[in-house]
């Protein structure tokens, strides 16, 4: 081939490309019109008067703009869109509240059984749903008895992300004693089919009965990242956990604020059902880095539950969680790290003011509290650093002791315990005989 023959070959490659490049920005521009934004309330149009009529009108893929104000409805979303909050001026405050006549039964939970539940934001079976700048409110729910589950935020079979979102007041009236319902946001999947994999960053979560944040089943896979989860502290209603990842559901939890989770009715010497900050439980493989946990029952825990196991054909395990680089401080009741589950690491926290240990090697679940290892951490005023009544955990010499009973005790309780008394009116240390290990009860 010539010269001459190979530069017009060349020049031709170049229009080609280029012109590929030109219809393949004219595709995009089309999608992005034909995706256009539509608005809830008057700051921009088209315009509806609810978030579901503009969820119902919608197309794939659309941006809904909700514009500030209440929303007194429950929402149902069932294709992938971008629900936003709009800020304009000095308003921002986009809140969907309880409708008139309360939250009802839209959906039932995926786990065996069925539970019903009543979602005040629905998503199900979609791909890709973004939440952002929303406010879910479930004061005046106005539910009888127990059930349905009440819950702000629930991703059915379903994924996306969850950003500057607040859920609040997810509590059933009178806050009825025993009622394991609450929850401000639900990730569930895969019971028997399904996927879900939800991002939940920068977003406050308080004022629930049961859990601040779930991520359940073999199918779900939660990402939680720089939240603040608060509990309604000493309380009646439910034995409260801030963060639940459960029945095979996978996670990462790192950088998040955890506090006041407090059963009120667990004291010495009933010490079952109580509250937890992050309870792992039934699921492997977990990273937990980088959390505060404060004013708690229990701080971190992972238990294995072969009730599961026998359900599901899996052993129920909840081994190989790492927990490195948390604060755990001022557990009441228990201890600020309890593992019963296998193949474990601890490494670089801070555990200061548990009642019980700062690190529970716990063999009172199946086959449990072996090959852990406990390496390089700062425990500070418990009645034992560690307490290990498992076998082949390494417990490594690079740990700090201050004020501790004992730094390393054989057993699965300590003789004596400093245990908080908690109280609304109250908070006093007093010594305590120990009595038999409880475990935090997940939302199910």
């Amino acid at each position: 081939m010539s010269d001459q023959s190979r530069t017009m070959t060349n020049l031709n490659v170049r229009r080609f490309v280029k012109s590929g490049m030109f219809l393949l920005a004219g595709a995009l521009v089309c999608q992005t019109l034909l995706a256009a934004n539509i608005y809830v309330g008057s700051c921009g149009a088209p315009t509806y008067p609810t978030i579901q009529a503009a969820v119902t009108a919608s197309t794939s893929g659309e941006n809904i703009y909700v514009c500030p104000g209440t929303y007194p409805e429950q929402v149902t979303i069932t294709r992938n869109v971008n629900l936003i909050g709009v800020k304009t001026g000095t308003s921002g405050d986009v809140v969907i509240t309880s409708p008139s006549g309360g939250v009802v039964l839209n959906a039932y939970d995926t786990y065996p059984g069925a539970l019903p539940v009543a979602a005040q934001v629905l998503i199900q079976n979609a791909g890709n749903v973004t939440l952002t700048n929303i406010t879910v409110d479930g004061g005046n729910n106005q539910i009888a008895g127990c059930g349905p589950d009440l819950r702000g935020i629930y991703y059915q079979n379903a994924s996306g992300t969850i950003n500057e979102v607040v859920t609040r007041n997810q509590v059933l009236p009178g806050g009825l004693t025993g009622c394991q319902s609450g929850e401000g946001i639900f990730v569930q999947s895969g019971y028997s089919s399904g996927q879900a994999n939800v991002l939940i960053e920068n977003s406050t979560v308080h004022s629930f009965q049961k859990n601040g944040i779930t991520v359940d089943g073999p199918g779900a896979q939660g990402r939680l990242q720089y939240n603040y989860i608060s509990g309604l502290g000493p309380t009646n209603g439910a034995a409260e956990n801030g963060i639940q990842i459960s029945d095979g559901a996978q996670g990462t939890v790192t950088g998040n604020v955890v506090t006041n989770e407090i059963w009120a009715r667990d004291v010495f010497p009933d010490t079952g059902d109580a509250a937890s900050g992050i309870l792992i439980y039934s699921s492997e493989n977990v990273q937990i880095e980088n959390n505060t946990v404060a004013s708690t029952q229990f701080g971190i825990v992972t238990v294995t539950d072969p009730t599961y196991g026998t359900i599901h054909n899996s052993g129920g395990l909840s081994d190989k969680t790492v927990i490195k680089s948390n604060a755990v401080l001022d557990t009441f009741l228990y201890d600020a790290i309890d593992l019963c589950s296998n193949s474990n690491t601890v490494e670089n926290n801070v555990l200061s003011n548990a009642a019980e240990s700062g690190v529970h090697l716990d063999s009172s679940c199946t086959s449990a509290g072996n090959k852990n290892v406990v390496n390089s951490n700062t425990i500070t005023e418990s009645c034992a650093g560690v307490l290990n009544s498992g076998t082949a955990n390494s417990i490594g010499t690079a740990n700090t002791y201050n004020s501790v009973g004992t730094t390393v005790l054989t057993g699965n309780v300590c003789s004596t315990l400093s245990v908080a008394v908690v109280g609304s009116a109250a908070s006093a240390q007093v010594s305590q005989a120990s009595s038999a290990t409880g475990h935090p009860t997940p939302v199910r």
